[in-house]
């Protein structure tokens, strides 16, 4: 048993996530300055884990976000459905001119020894205006909830989205759920809302409030302020024994977290890379096997990583299985293109348990 305390009772949903929808436009290996054609995927740190476990996991899932009521809200609220995901929307009415919009994330896959080029357009967006008050949590923990889950993209977009973050943790505390944040820190986004002071006050706050963070080296560091080494002085990308330490000096600030976990990626080229993971679950630690990777589309996998670990936490799994499937089901992902899953259960079961790229006949 993971020793989280997962509820055990029926719920009506296994997992809650509170974050921002956008589209992403995707021109494959083309760089964007000779691009005739996108592809649009439907994404967001938040929302991509919940799709995730509905998707492939079967987990009953939802998403509190902002919606606008025009032609690319409804584009993504279809996506949405598709992928079993029960909405709370905020609504946001557009003007016809300026917004509120649903943002846009332009990201390029890149290819070989071109690495993959990711830019934004946030501007007005209605997920940044979300604020507290804005959902009735009372009566969204009414019927059970067993897993709150954010992150510091969210809480980077507006003045009011952590406090909204921290309002939606006391909520979920408040109805015995298991709280998680992942980190994600992105210097672009919080260069606009305040740079690196306000997103580690933000973050320590949120912290505080948590059982569990997801985040790599660098979101410790730049997200929380944790000193260590730095990232690229360790001897490996694929060494655990940094993380760890960072890990010690997380909880002696924030003890009340009960879970720390992360991807650890070697990246030799867009479309090779070093695959592994690693779990600090109450003082115990985990370290996943290393494999292989050749990736298709590298956005998200940390995203997959989050739903298979949580999914295997949700349902019971050992520490060490639910970390195998949080690293087998983000490796598969990279295998896809977009942000959320197309993976069936079987295949990430039969890769966590070290089952290999043979031809199913």
């Amino acid at each position: 048993m993971s020793s989280l305390n997962v509820r055990q009772d029926s719920c009506e949903l296994d997992f809650l996530a509170l974050g921002a929808l956008v589209t992403r436009l995707d021109p494959g290996i083309i760089p964007f300055r000779k691009a005739r054609s996108l592809e649009v995927h439907v994404s967001g740190g938040e929302y991509n884990v919940a799709a995730n476990l509905s998707d492939c996991f079967g987990l009953n899932t939802g998403i509190a976000t902002a919606m606008v009521n025009y032609g690319m809200g409804e584009l993504v609220q279809a996506r949405v459905r598709e992928y079993g995901v029960k909405p709370f929307y905020k609504w946001f009415e557009h003007d016809g001119v300026r917004g509120p919009n649903i943002a846009t994330v332009y990201s390029d896959r890149g290819a070989g020894v071109r690495g993959p080029v990711v830019f934004y357009n946030r501007s007005n967006e209605a997920g940044a205006l979300l604020k507290p008050g804005d959902f009735d949590w009372k009566e969204i923990f009414a019927k059970g909830v067993k897993w709150f889950h954010s992150g510091g993209i969210f809480a980077s977009l507006g003045q009011h989205t952590s406090d909204l973050i921290i309002e939606g943790i006391h909520a979920a505390k408040a109805a015995g759920a298991i709280t998680s944040f992942d980190l994600n820190y992105r210097a672009k986004l919080w260069a606009s809302v305040g740079g690196i002071e306000r997103g580690q006050q933000v973050m320590r706050k949120i912290a505080d409030n948590l059982d569990c963070l997801i985040g790599n080296e660098e979101d410790l560091q730049k997200g929380l302020g944790i000193a260590g080494p730095d990232v690229v002085d360790s001897k490996s990308k694929l060494d655990p024994d940094t993380f760890f330490k960072l890990i010690d000096r997380v909880v002696d600030q924030h003890p009340n977290i009960k879970m720390v976990a992360t991807t650890l990626r070697e990246v030799h080229t867009t479309n090779r890379h070093d695959w592994a993971a690693v779990l600090w679950l109450n003082g115990q630690r985990y370290v996943s096997p290393t494999m292989s990777l050749d990736v298709i589309d590298r956005i998200g996998g940390g995203d997959g990583f989050a739903g298979g670990l949580i999914y295997g936490l949700l349902t019971g799994r050992s520490p060490e299985e639910a970390l195998r499937l949080g690293w087998a089901h983000g490796a598969l992902l990279t295998t896809f293109p977009g942000d959320v899953t197309m993976a069936r259960k079987e295949e990430v079961e039969t890769l966590a348990k070290g089952g290999s790229a043979r031809v199913q006949r």
